[in-house]
């Protein structure tokens, strides 16, 4: 018998896929819950609302990946989704400076949402201890403050009367959208407190075709506090299909109209994107998504956790999806969870707090840098001395990084959540970033990789 008994999972997405693998050898079974009626090819489906814009899947998330489901990276790669190499094959604009495409960088994930999750899925569901019941809605949890001992669903297009399931824990996956805190209040416990930063970002995606032969695989304008408008040009599993994302602030959001989307693209900081567009051919129309504050629920911080629950992935922090932290966060939790597991740890207040450590670094990236922008709102958004100092000190670390590796290299490394943010203050950087000239920008866009030098 599994020490963890019966489990019930609530969400079919990343984090609750990647968490049910994580359980499954400390539980008697595994019931993925999820209200959608989940495909069972590669299509977009509601409860999703990200789905079709652009995900990638950071460097330190494809090792984890990998870690929890050995063997996925060659199934991803035999139904065509990209690695792409940063920065040697990215155009970007970072700090209003071009970033130099050296041979040194990491390799990301990239392709369409749908297809990324039906191979998770996939490989989660062939394990027999793991199940899933579709178009099922829970609704509130079963127990009391002390323990909760399962979930309440209703069955979509059924009887309107919820049923029990029981369950010796219950993970919460639900996503941006979880109403975890008012079910918590149902059965007497207390809500986390909430933290909040909302930097009023908008975008919006359409899809694109394209024969063009490039000497790069995306472009990348980042915005800043001067260029609020981005843009992200990324390939998918389809040979010369594309994905491009735009993005504003409040005020200027990208439109969802065809030629609104176009002018939009036309005042962009640089006129490469618009270039590219021009060429391409249209596969629909644009896409919006406006939902795109860091809130951040702190269960860990709850002295009174109720045994048998554990939140995890969007349901407990989630960020703005501009940064592409959501899906790598999600395998550092089920990791997180999977690895206590396996030295013996079974509190649930235990593996919710290593479930928050393991978002920390996403969230000072993605926070710290939507409460420095104006007219940034939330709770959380205040900025002490310390995140002055610090802000000050990551703007020369991103001026540098454009056009010097030493600095360049461990900066990538941070951002793509494969080292500690400590490693932008080792000597080399510190050296670079507080004695030494920024080197001259370079004056265009770089459209083709620099040599690679001989050793």
């Amino acid at each position: 018998m599994g020490a963890l008994g019966r489990v019930v999972v609530i969400g079919n997405s990343f984090a609750g896929l990647l968490t049910a693998s994580a359980l499954a050898d400390h539980a008697d079974n595994v019931t993925i819950v999820d209200r959608d009626r989940v495909p069972d090819e590669p299509m977009f489906r509601g409860g999703v609302p990200q789905g079709r814009h652009t995900h990638v899947l950071l460097a330190a998330g494809r090792r984890t990946l990998e870690t929890l489901l050995p063997g996925v990276l060659a199934q991803l790669a035999t139904v065509g989704v990209q690695e792409v190499a940063i920065p040697r094959d990215i155009v970007s604009l970072q700090g209003g400076r071009w970033v130099r495409r050296t041979a040194d960088g990491t390799t990301v994930l990239t392709g369409t949402r749908p297809l990324l999750e039906h191979i998770v899925r996939q490989r989660v569901l062939s394990d027999p201890r793991i199940a899933a019941v579709d178009a099922a809605e829970v609704v509130g949890l079963a127990g009391d403050r002390d323990r909760v001992r399962g979930v309440l669903v209703r069955r979509r297009g059924g009887v309107r009367v919820p049923g029990l399931l029981n369950a010796d824990l219950v993970v919460d996956a639900s996503g941006r959208g979880s109403r975890m805190p008012q079910w918590l209040r149902a059965i007497g416990a207390a809500p986390p407190d909430e933290e909040r930063v909302e930097a009023g970002l908008a975008y919006a995606t359409r899809a694109y075709k394209t024969t063009a032969e490039l000497d790069y695989k995306g472009i990348y304008l980042m915005s800043d506090r001067r260029l609020p408008r981005a843009a992200l040009v990324m390939p998918n599993e389809e040979p010369g299909a594309y994905l491009i994302t735009l993005s504003g602030r409040a005020g200027d959001e990208p439109p969802t109209d065809p030629d609104g989307y176009e002018a939009f693209a036309a005042g962009l900081p640089h006129s490469i994107v618009r270039e590219w567009i021009a060429e391409a051919v249209p596969q629909g129309p644009p896409v919006g998504f406006r939902n795109t504050a860091n809130i951040r629920r702190r269960y860990d911080r709850l002295r009174d956790w109720p045994a048998g629950l554990l939140v995890v992935g969007d349901a407990a922090c989630t960020f703005n999806p501009v940064y592409a932290q959501g899906i790598t966060v999600a395998a550092f939790g089920a990791q997180a969870v999977k690895d206590a597991l396996a030295r013996g740890e079974r509190s649930t207040a235990h593996l919710q707090r290593l479930v928050a450590a393991a978002a920390e670094q996403a969230w000072a990236i993605a926070a710290g840098a939507d409460k420095s922008l104006p007219r940034a709102t939330g709770n959380a958004v205040r900025r002490s001395m310390v995140d002055r100092a610090a802000g000050w000190y990551v703007r020369r670390v991103e001026a540098h990084a454009a056009c010097n590796p030493v600095v360049g290299q461990p900066f990538l490394e941070v951002l793509e959540l494969v080292r500690p943010m400590g490693a932008l203050l080792g000597w080399p950087v510190l050296r670079t970033v507080l004695f030494r000239r920024v080197r001259p920008p370079l004056a265009e866009p770089p459209l083709n990789p620099e040599p690679v030098s001989s050793p």
